[in-house]
């Protein structure tokens, strides 16, 4: 069972390695293992989405190509 602790600026969560959603295990979001237990930290900042300006690098997605009239 998760732990969740709220913090001002998101929320942390204490987990066991089956508990471990898709973009904690591909660390997509920080995550810290110490012993047996994983640390992953959610942001209550909302994620930019992919092609807008201030949007992080995800090397999942697939880059945008420009196409030339």
């Amino acid at each position: 069972m998760a732990v969740r602790i709220k913090l001002p600026g998101g929320t942390l969560k204490m987990k066991v390695y089956r508990e471990l959603r898709g973009r904690e295990r591909s660390r997509r979001i920080p995550v810290v293992k110490i012993g047996s237990v994983y640390f992953t930290w959610w942001s209550n900042r909302p994620r930019p989405l992919i092609g807008q300006p201030g949007a992080p690098d995800d090397p999942d997605q697939p880059r945008a190509t420009r196409l030339t009239p």
